[in-house]
């Protein structure tokens, strides 16, 4: 698509290579990079700077000081090509910072569709962020972190890097995630663990009634029940094989990452687990 077929504000700048699809807006004093695409409709209000090899999904809004697509904040990059790419129809408020991925992780940093990302939160190098996520005020991802669909970040809060928050899980504001949060987990504020599932975040969705009961069950027995994690993990996948909700839970837990597994806070052992 060509500069002139977009609404692109005579302070603006934007490198020839850009890419831009149809119906663009580029506000007040943007900087648009070489290696950058926008698609239909993306709309950078002003004072934005997107950079490196980055791509905004169709429908974006971009407000202003946020900066996407810089280097990451790494000792360890090298500048290599790395990418960021951004979902379509997310809306990046104020001072939102996201950056390209690195040689030591998966080269890209990946974010969902119809994210909403609050003034001042982060996303870090390599991280993958599903759809529909809500990131409050400052709420940080460190490296390599991967956050589910339908998660809510509270703000002021911090994923550890490395771990992983399942999806539809709820962090408070002011919780630092050092551990993995499993899907539909709940992390309330002064806690070390889990405060039990995110109900009202189920019920909003639209989950029926009994995998709502069903999860409850496996969340009881996973956590409280006797033997090992693996072997309550086993005993749930077994009673629960057709609730596809719970087996969601089992398939994260299952899947162990390279943080532990953070457990309910009232379980005596800190709030995080082995998997074994």
């Amino acid at each position: 698509m060509s500069l002139a077929a977009s609404r692109i504000d005579p302070t603006a700048q934007v490198a020839s290579g850009a890419r831009l699809g149809t119906g663009v807006e580029i506000g007040p004093f943007c900087t648009v990079g070489p290696d950058v695409t926008l698609g239909d409709d993306v709309r950078l209000h002003s004072h934005v700077v997107v950079a490196g090899h980055t791509t905004l999904g169709a429908g974006t809004a971009v407000f202003p000081f946020a900066v996407l697509g810089m280097p990451p904040q790494s000792v360890h990059y090298k500048g290599e090509p790395s990418r960021l790419i951004l979902g379509a129809n997310c809306v990046v408020r104020e001072h939102v910072t996201m950056n390209i991925g690195t040689a030591g992780g998966h080269m890209e940093t990946r974010v969902g569709d119809n994210g909403f990302f609050m003034a001042a939160s982060h996303v870090a190098h390599d991280c993958v962020v599903g759809n529909n996520v809500v990131f409050a005020n400052n709420a940080t991802l460190a490296g390599h972190v991967a956050i589910g669909d339908n998660v809510f970040l509270g703000g002021l809060s911090a994923v550890h890097q490395f771990a992983r928050v399942g999806e539809g899980a709820i962090v408070g504001g002011m919780c630092g995630v050092r551990h993995d949060l499993i899907p539909y987990g709940a992390m309330v504020e002064g806690r070390p663990g889990i405060g039990g599932l995110n109900i009202i975040g189920l019920k909003r969705r639209g989950v029926p009634r009994p995998s709502i009961h069903a999860l409850r069950a496996a969340y009881r027995e996973l956590f409280y029940g006797g033997g090992t994690l693996a072997d309550r993990t086993e005993r749930v996948a077994t009673d629960f094989a057709d609730d596809s909700h719970v087996m969601r839970l089992i398939d994260f837990v299952r899947s162990a990452g390279k943080r532990r597994l953070m457990v309910p806070h009232d379980v005596d052992n800190g709030g995080e687990a082995d998997a074994g």
